[in-house]
């Protein structure tokens, strides 16, 4: 079986190399960024301006190969790659939740942007909180009240 996508955008940023950049969206609060939507999916953009934040689904252009055990950016210690939000990947897709703050034509004005400048962007999905927002139990070997703001990241995935 052979899955393709088609980027229907791309995501624009501050961040043009890997080094230093937020790790998630958390640890980007205020960094601004857009989505520079392909002309012919705009219509599909109808009603989206309701909501606060949006989920990007996009794919690691920059990431190459994967290893399946990784120590991500807030441990010093390997964790198989599915237990981490590790950009070698697999399938080397990557999401974020971001703060919407406008939308004029086929550009979207975002907020929290942790992903590099020119990223390309596979979908949009709303972000909805009755949906999206669980309360859990466990969260495995992540430590509690991290602050991400503490974290940026380095060259470990290059």
């Amino acid at each position: 079986m052979n899955i393709e996508y088609t980027p229907i955008g791309t995501i624009r940023t501050p961040f043009k190399t890997k080094n230093g950049m937020p790790i998630q969206p958390a640890g980007a609060a205020g960094i601004r960024g857009t989505v520079e939507l392909k002309r012919e999916f705009t219509e599909g953009l109808l009603d989206l301006d309701g909501f606060s934040h949006v989920i990007l689904i996009y794919h690691f252009d920059k990431s190459d190969g994967f290893d399946l055990q990784v120590t991500p950016f807030l441990d010093d210690k390997a964790h198989g790659v599915f237990s981490t939000r590790a950009p070698k990947r697999p399938n080397p897709i990557g999401i974020s939740v971001v703060k919407l703050k406008r939308i004029s034509d086929n550009i979207l004005e975002i907020e929290n942007v942790d992903m590099l400048d020119g990223t390309p962007l596979l979908d949009i999905k709303p972000f909805i909180p009755a949906f999206d927002v669980y309360e859990v139990e466990k969260t495995g070997w992540m430590k509690h009240n991290i602050s991400l703001k503490d974290f940026k990241s380095d060259n470990r995935f290059y």
